[in-house]
């Protein structure tokens, strides 16, 4: 069995890569990648302390944020292809201002 603090450890590492990425890349596409990897980091988090805790709370709360994941990508690729029409590109600094 794998213990607690393996899991802990990964979604540590997890955050702190998707911290980098969406702190210090400038494509939009990386930095929407990185909120992934860091919402996921969080998911293994809970998911491994409901399994020690012998609670499925954990779980519940990861399919939420799945959830709530899912419509967060829906919207951003949304605005993405709209912005890359507009502006033909995707890098953060270059994009300041967006109309309605």
């Amino acid at each position: 069995m794998v213990p607690l603090w393996w899991y802990v450890v990964l979604g540590v590492v997890l955050f702190v890569i998707g911290a980098g990425g969406v702190l210090l890349r400038r494509n939009i596409l990386v930095v929407l990648m990185s909120l992934e990897l860091l919402l996921n980091s969080v998911n293994i988090n809970f998911i491994a302390f409901g399994h020690y805790y012998d609670d499925f709370r954990g779980q519940i709360f990861a399919i939420f944020v799945i959830a709530i994941t899912a419509a967060e990508v829906a919207v951003a690729l949304g605005i993405l292809v709209a912005l890359a029409r507009n502006k033909s590109t995707l890098k953060v600094d270059e994009v300041t201002m967006m109309k309605g």
